[in-house]
């Protein structure tokens, strides 16, 4: 385990519209997942844990696996900044952008 300090992922734009790459990510949950609620329907800041999107551990893997084959990167399930990046469908999209592969 790092002792390292790691910056807070900012949680940025308006509350209710989703940006390209939420949009992107919202389909994602939705199919990986079988969601029965469209991608649109995602509010970017709900949480996706609990009373939010209402997603346990196990779907939490599947989307991380997802997100390392589409955007080329890994999420280690030992990161210790875990329970901030899969905050909201907006702190993971914020994570993606700053880490994903270069087309």
């Amino acid at each position: 385990m790092s002792s390292t300090a790691q910056p807070p992922i900012p949680a940025t734009g308006d509350a209710s519209e989703q940006s390209p790459i939420e949009k992107e990510l919202a389909v994602l949950l939705v199919n990986a997942l079988n969601l029965e609620v469209a991608p649109e329907d995602i509010v970017p800041t709900e949480p996706l844990y609990g009373e939010g999107l209402g997603l346990d551990s196990i779907d939490i893997l599947e989307v991380a696996l997802e997100v390392s084959r589409r955007y080329g990167f890994q999420l280690r399930s030992d990161d210790e900044r875990n329970q901030q990046i899969f905050q909201s469908l907006r702190t993971l999209a914020t994570h993606v952008a700053q880490h994903r592969a270069a087309p």
